[in-house]
């Protein structure tokens, strides 16, 4: 009876210590993913940069400002970390007014919609027009500029740092409330993945995206990477970079990656479409089926090894290769980036597609859940 007293009497202190148990290890988990101080908008608010760590080594520092992606460190063949994107060493440098999207996420519209107007259910929305004549990758303070609120946690892939953000009504002139979560997971495999969602309470238009200029080389020009895009169409655009309408074959053009090309093999050649642009900023049509996740994009970089992979739910990607930097942007360690130092693979709905009827729908409507992925995969040849 003795025995069975004293069991019991542990079993009970071990019950009892179980909830206290429970949140240390929860906050030793979250612990294992610092938060630092990155520093202050203009108006006071504080900005906060997490380090996600997987188990292979490999880095992504995150901040809550346009829930950027600072740095993103990966493997070479020799197994030496580097980093793969460009951006800037303080907050200072995200807040110029001629920052380029850097490592950004996007919305509530990625990329143009043409004449900064759009309508829905017969009323006609104006929007910033910050691109000229069109609105760019959601107006003058798009969800670039936001400040997320962040949540770490770990989950069984990896590091996970999920950003959340309520796009008010009339915001940058789109309509409705939106609530938008994105899952950031550096994944134990060496990929980046994004999860993204989205839920709104008056019809709108979503299109989110992310915005890194990638350099597997980790500097340098990326003239010499090799790309392969899955895709056998793209949409032509006018001189405002607004898609025609049409969907053009790519082949037998400097438009056709379906094999593995350096990107500076065709930059310069004389195709219209290359001309208007500076260079590449177009979106391909992706062979895929519909929502299913699709082997989008191949990058390689040969004096590092490095490889990525593009993976996604979307129909379409934005390959853009640099074309307006022109060295007034002093980046990381001092660095000007110059035209073609980054790489941009922006998995995406089509350009201008609310005023497209033919392009795929962006109408989100109440009562309906925007979500889609992307993962960017490393690896090594």
């Amino acid at each position: 009876m003795m025995r069975i007293g004293k069991f019991i009497a542990t079993v009970a202190i071990i019950v009892g210590l179980l909830p206290a148990w429970s949140i240390a290890m929860k906050q030793r988990m979250n612990k294992s993913i610092p938060k630092e101080l990155f520093g202050k908008t203009a108006d006071g608010q504080d900005v906060n940069i997490y380090t996600l760590t997987n188990s292979k080594g490999a880095e992504a520092r995150i901040m809550t400002y346009g829930g950027i992606v600072v740095s993103l460190k990966v493997p070479d063949k020799n197994g030496k970390l580097g980093d793969i994107v460009l951006g800037h060493d303080d907050l200072a440098g995200y807040t110029k007014d001629n920052s380029p999207y850097f490592g950004a996420l996007i919305g509530r519209y990625g990329n143009r919609i043409g004449h900064g107007k759009f309508s829905l259910d017969g009323h006609e929305y104006t929007l910033p027009k910050n691109n000229g004549e069109n609105t760019l990758h959601g107006g003058n303070k798009g969800f670039d500029k936001a400040i997320w609120k962040a949540q770490e946690s770990n989950g069984k892939d990896g590091p996970v740092l999920t950003l959340s953000y309520l796009s008010k009504d009339g915001e940058e002139g789109f309509p409705g409330n939106l609530s938008v979560t994105v899952v950031y997971t550096l994944t134990n495999n060496n990929e980046l993945k994004i999860d993204y969602s989205a839920k709104t309470d008056k019809t709108t238009v979503v299109n989110l995206t992310h915005h890194s200029y990638f350099n597997l080389a980790g500097g340098g020009k990326i003239l010499d990477h090799e790309v392969m895009i899955n895709a056998d169409k793209f949409t032509p655009t006018d001189e405002g970079l607004i898609p025609t309408g049409d969907l053009a074959l790519v082949k037998g053009t400097p438009m056709d990656f379906t094999k593995s090309t350096k990107v500076g093999a065709r930059i310069g050649d004389e195709f219209k479409q290359l001309k208007l642009a500076n260079g590449y900023d177009h979106n391909w049509v992706l062979n895929k089926d519909k929502d299913k996740m699709t082997h989008a994009a191949t990058v390689y970089e040969s004096t590092s090894g490095r490889v990525m992979d593009v993976y996604t739910t979307e129909p379409g990607i934005q390959f853009y290769t640099g074309n307006f930097l022109d060295g007034t942007i002093i980046g990381k360690g001092g660095i000007a980036y110059q035209q073609r130092t980054g790489l941009c693979l922006e998995t995406q709905h089509y350009p201008d597609s609310p005023n497209k009827p033919s392009f795929p729908s962006t109408t989100l409507k109440p009562g309906q859940k925007y979500s889609t992925t992307t993962i960017y995969k490393f690896s090594t040849r």
